[in-house]
């Protein structure tokens, strides 16, 4: 494609990019990460909870206290909101809940000795609305079940779950119970924490990932959002040199004589050396002029330019 293509067309293509990213930096994403224990000695929790915010760990809660403990910055700002209080009475419910639903399924697991089971509940916000919530589970460490939430589809990771899922499958008012979990309360809280999250004028604390949080490329690292504003601007940088060099070059107007007969072509400067192979010679063959001037002759004398009318 020739130098000199449509400012249009890059124009468009900028605009593009420019709402990609910001769909991108809008995105947020909350995980809470329930571990489950079947047994625990006296004084030890047997549910503990840590909260991510786009990846990093702002709250942390166990079943010992009853108690959320508050983590960096954003840990803070939630602390002293109203939500502080249903956050930390749904923490227990929840687990407790998961904590039943394990010990029914328990027997169907093929171990001896106190089991873990491993709860991450995400759900997603883009654009104001929410695009995304899942549930996925891991017994001993090991993944064996995943539950999107928006179209309420199990997914079977282990062969050896399958008998857990068609059981948690069987009750409705369970999958409803998943569904108004990730997509209602975590949905709201979402919301809530992001705005204390935009308003930050400084990171939280240092990034501590959620462990292989399921659909996590939702969440952009600062690092892609830097580098994608980066190539932005350099993409804007070209666009308006080409456009420059497009509105000095401007567009002529020229007449190609061949055995007597003769040929109308519009072309920019900048397409003149395109036009040599057309013409049936070499560059070496072509004496090359700006359009500006009166005539481009070729020393091939069937050929010859004229500046247009």
């Amino acid at each position: 494609m020739p130098l000199t293509c449509s400012p249009v067309r890059l124009l468009l293509l900028l605009l593009l990019l420019l709402i990609a990213l910001e769909i991108m930096v809008g995105t947020h994403s909350l995980c809470f990460n329930f571990t489950i224990k079947s047994w625990s000695r006296p004084g030890q929790p047997w549910c503990e909870v840590r909260v991510f915010m786009n990846k990093n760990l702002f709250l942390q809660y166990d079943s010992d206290s009853n108690m959320v403990k508050p983590l960096g910055l954003l840990g803070k700002k939630v602390n002293a909101t109203s939500t502080w209080g249903e956050l930390t009475q749904m923490l227990g419910e929840v687990g407790r809940d998961l904590r039943m639903l394990f010990l029914d399924v328990k027997p169907q697991i093929k171990t001896s000795g106190p089991s873990t089971l491993q709860v991450e509940m995400l759900c997603q916000r883009e654009a104001e609305r929410c695009t995304g919530a899942s549930w996925q589970f891991a017994i001993n460490g090991e993944k064996c079940l995943l539950l999107d939430a928006m179209n309420m589809t199990w997914t079977v990771i282990n062969h050896e779950a399958c008998k857990i899922k068609e059981t948690w499958k069987k009750d409705r008012g369970l999958e409803k119970y998943f569904r108004k979990l990730s997509m209602g309360d975590c949905n709201h809280w979402l919301r809530e924490f992001s705005e204390h999250w935009e308003a930050m004028p400084e990171p939280t604390v240092s990034p501590v990932n959620a462990s292989d949080i399921h659909g996590s490329s939702s969440s952009l690292p600062d690092t892609w959002i830097i580098l994608g504003a980066f190539i932005l601007l350099v993409l804007m940088g070209i666009f308006l040199i080409i456009y420059i060099r497009w509105q000095k070059g401007g567009r002529s107007t020229w007449r190609r004589y061949h055995g007597g007969s003769a040929e109308l072509f519009t072309c920019g400067p900048q397409s003149l050396t395109a036009l040599a192979p057309t013409a049936l010679c070499s560059l070496s063959q072509v004496e090359l002029q700006t359009p500006f001037q009166d005539q481009m002759a070729l020393t091939d004398t069937a050929y010859s330019f004229a500046e247009p009318i």
